[in-house]
C-alpha cells in the first residue's frame, strides 16, 4: 500500500505544482482508490451495510495497489473486493447480513 501512496502524493503534487495532471500517469489516475465509503460506487453504497462498505473499499484498494500493470486492474479489484464481502456477508433477499454476527 506504501507504493500507491507515493504514487498518489506525486500525482498530486504534479498536479499542484503544473494545473494539469501528468499524461504519463493519466490512465492510472483515472481510477484512483477510494479514501473512504462515500468516494464507493453508488451500487456498493446502496446496498451494502456500512461494515460491508469497509471491507469493500479495503479490498478493493489493496488489490488495486497490488495488481499495478495488468490491463485489467479495476475489474480485478472489484472482483477481489466482491470477494471479500461475500466472505462476511450473504445477500438474503434483497439485504446482505453479516455472517457470524457481523
Amino acid at each position: 500500500m506504501q507504493r500507491w501512496a507515493a504514487f498518489e502524493m506525486s500525482a498530486t503534487v504534479f498536479w499542484q505544482m503544473t494545473g494539469s495532471p501528468c499524461t504519463r500517469w493519466a490512465a492510472e489516475v483515472t481510477a484512483m482508490p477510494y479514501r473512504s465509503n462515500s468516494d464507493l460506487p453508488p451500487s456498493v453504497q446502496a446496498h451494502l451495510p456500512p461494515h460491508a462498505q469497509d471491507i469493500y473499499r479495503e479490498a478493493f484498494n489493496h488489490a488495486f495497489a497490488a495488481h499495478v500493470g495488468d490491463p485489467r486492474q479495476e475489474e480485478a479489484a472489484h472482483r477481489i473486493a466482491w470477494a471479500a464481502v461475500k466472505r462476511s456477508y450473504v445477500k438474503v433477499g434483497g439485504s446482505w447480513i453479516g455472517r457470524g454476527g457481523n
